[in-house]
């Protein structure tokens, strides 16, 4: 292909800590034809990550051009996921490419929108060397994510104040960088890093739990953050927690650190990436917070524990199914018709789904048998600090 028909090809990202596994994804971008580069702005990595780069834009912007494989580079003009939106337009390129994290849904349909082939390519190492990621390299914060599974809300006293119950949450480990206001439990993971920094303490970790809860809540705090977020950053495997009613902290736990069920789960679980929740996103409005509607909650979590034990998908599925829609019922702005179109998009391959968190955007989370394309994998964590 001559240099007059080359394809003009797009790709967007961070690229902090510049290291194998981006120039692995360069250099197969770049065999698409001319590679374009629109890189996020300090304070868009700022805003997304909750955290500074390593490397500043003015740094991260001179190693990328001075890769042979890369034909032009720009910090992009604009903010948030879709921060290289006028860039692009701009640029208008044939193709546009991103890896597995990075994928969206929006990212999807704006390639539609405008015309523009879209590629998710997956994350393969050159020949031996290891798979790397700036999150792998980023030693300095190893501190776990989690994950809500079923009857969270529980943890609420305005919602355990209708009936007791279990919530179900597992730990997970930060095999990539989540997004900020995505139901990940960032906040409470940023005050775990302010405690103790780099690693969990070789503690009990329902210690630990109790530890971060009473130091994400100062006293006097309006809007406490619930304690399964401390719990499920602290505590590893798959844990449920009892909440009697009106109660912060629950009274007894239950945890599944058997690794066949463990790899059962992981196997059958997908991430889509969606967008951060609005900052002024408030989920407490126009609330139906009923006995009814609690009761299908912890009902449902019950379920869901049952099929995880057994490695039952029917049952698991319902179980999972059945606390989103509760949840839904009593908050119903966590879901909206742009994250409903997302859903009805995967209708056909996956068997349950939920929101992470409170909604609003964040992360939607797919139960399925075959696999979701383009969809993220998490890795539970088993280790346990505590000797």
């Amino acid at each position: 292909m001559s240099p007059n028909t080359r394809k003009k090809v797009f790709v967007s990202g961070c690229f902090d800590i510049l290291h194998s596994g981006h120039i692995a994804f360069l250099k197969e971008a770049s065999q698409f034809g001319d590679l374009n580069v629109g890189l996020g702005s300090d304070k868009t990595v700022a805003d997304l990550k909750g955290r500074k780069t390593i490397n500043s834009e003015d740094e991260r912007l001179y190693m990328l051009e001075a890769l042979s494989c890369v034909h032009n580079v720009k910090v992009n003009r604009g903010s948030g996921i879709l921060d290289f939106l006028d860039d692009m337009k701009a640029l208008k390129p044939d193709i546009f490419i991103v890896n597995e994290d990075g994928h969206t849904p929006d990212k999807e349909q704006l390639c539609k929108d405008l015309c523009i082939e879209y590629k998710v390519l997956r994350r393969i190492p050159y020949a031996n060397l290891p798979v790397r990621s700036t999150t792998s390299l980023r030693k300095e914060t190893p501190i776990p994510y989690r994950i809500d599974l079923a009857g969270t809300w529980i943890d609420q006293p305005y919602v355990s104040k209708y009936n007791p119950g279990w919530a179900i949450t597992a730990s997970i480990e930060p095999t990539i960088e989540f997004n900020e206001r995505s139901g990940m439990a960032t906040s409470t993971r940023k005050k775990a890093i302010e405690l103790w920094n780099d690693h969990l303490p070789m503690e009990n970790p329902e210690k630990l739990a109790k530890i971060l809860f009473r130091y994400d809540n100062d006293p006097g705090t309006k809007d406490v953050s619930g304690s399964q977020d401390s719990i499920g950053i602290t505590m590893p495997g798959i844990n449920r927690f009892y909440y009697q009613k009106e109660k912060y902290w629950p009274s007894k736990f239950e945890t599944i650190t058997d690794h066949s069920i463990i790899k059962w789960l992981e196997d059958r679980l997908y991430m889509v990436t969606l967008w951060p929740r609005p900052v002024d996103f408030v989920v407490l409005e126009n609330t139906n917070i009923t006995g009814v509607n609690v009761k299908k909650l912890t009902a449902a979590a019950e379920m869901a524990w049952e099929g995880l034990n057994k490695k039952n998908i029917q049952t698991f599925s319902k179980g999972f199914s059945a606390s989103f829609n509760a949840q839904v019922k009593m908050f119903p702005k966590m879901l909206n018709d742009r994250i409903s179109r997302v859903i009805d998009s995967h209708r056909d391959r996956a068997l349950a789904w939920k929101l992470s968190g409170a909604g609003g955007g964040g992360y939607l989370i797919f139960i399925s048998e075959v696999d979701i394309p383009n969809a993220i994998k998490v890795k539970v964590r088993i280790k346990d600090y505590w000797i």
